[in-house]
């Protein structure tokens, strides 16, 4: 049996990794302000005082960490706040982890890649982060591996789920709003759905907890590949619209604070060689997001 500790614990993410947890087992998911990362003090106390718990309940304890600073425009003129979060937290994290003895699962992003290859992103691929959010989440992941070796990140990306804003809400905002809608088909991803990515992180704990995955760094996203665009049309799709009503254009045309990768598909080789199932196709999670009213 784990135990889960799961700072972010109140966002997306971290809702569904709390869950999904095992059934009797330990899970303590504190919101962003109830465990503030950036707080070294606090860090050390809940992780010395989560361990402690579990063992005295005789179970494994692993940390899930799901905080982040995810506004990748706001972050360019506020990098030294995403800076805090995304890589000095997650360090001291990672080194509260290796002083009591705890593995430490760090959720990462697409965005560490420079977004111009022509096929799936590999865990050891060169990165090259062109945001303030890449750089701050890559300078996270470097932190956790460095600080501790019983430390494993999982990259994910286009996250949308019950909890929080997300690409799938929006859209479905506006399918009542509007009666065309543009959206850029020039960026290219893999839709994942929280819960299927909280499942998969689970998973991956019960591993780590009884003797560790070989690959430090794995990728998990919703299997397959598709445009915003796409993304949007099959949303229309699930909301009984027109997918035609949503037109396709270029990045060019919405011009953002941060640059957007134009191709950021991560493989999954490395996460199914880890013995990890697969997250589902893209579009089957989204209509069982649908049917769950997981979303909008």
């Amino acid at each position: 049996m784990i135990a889960l500790l799961v700072p972010g614990g109140r966002g997306q993410l971290g809702r569904d990794v709390a869950a999904v947890a095992p059934a009797g087992g330990l899970v303590h998911a504190p919101s962003s302000s109830e465990l503030d990362l950036t707080d070294a003090d606090a860090v050390v106390d809940a992780v010395a005082s989560f361990a402690s718990s579990a063992r005295d309940c005789k179970m494994k304890p692993v940390v899930v960490n799901a905080a982040a600073y995810t506004a990748v425009d706001a972050a360019e003129t506020d990098e030294d706040r995403a800076f805090a979060v995304n890589a000095v937290g997650p360090g001291l994290l990672a080194s509260a982890c290796g002083e009591h003895n705890v593995p430490l699962i760090h959720v990462s992003t697409d965005y560490v890649f420079p977004g111009d290859g022509d096929r799936p992103y590999e865990p050891e691929d060169e990165t090259g982060p062109r945001s303030a959010y890449g750089r701050t989440k890559l300078a996270g992941e470097q932190r956790v591996l460095q600080t501790w070796e019983r430390s494993w990140v999982v990259r994910t990306a286009w996250v949308y789920g019950a909890g929080g804003p997300n690409f799938v809400k929006t859209i479905a905002r506006l399918e009542g709003e509007r009666d065309v809608l543009s959206v850029v088909d020039d960026q290219r991803g893999s839709p994942t759905w929280s819960l299927d990515l909280a499942t998969g992180l689970v998973e991956l704990a019960g591993l780590v907890a009884g003797g560790g995955v070989r690959s430090r760094v794995l990728h998990a996203t919703g299997g397959g590949e598709t445009t915003w665009c796409g993304f949007a049309r099959a949303v229309f799709a699930e909301l009984g619209a027109d997918p035609e009503r949503v037109r396709p254009c270029a990045t060019e045309d919405f011009p953002r604070p941060a640059p957007r990768p134009a191709y950021s598909v991560l493989s999954g080789k490395a996460w199914a060689a880890a013995g990890l199932t697969p997250l589902r196709p893209w579009q089957e999670a989204l209509r069982a997001a649908f049917a769950a009213k997981a979303v909008p």
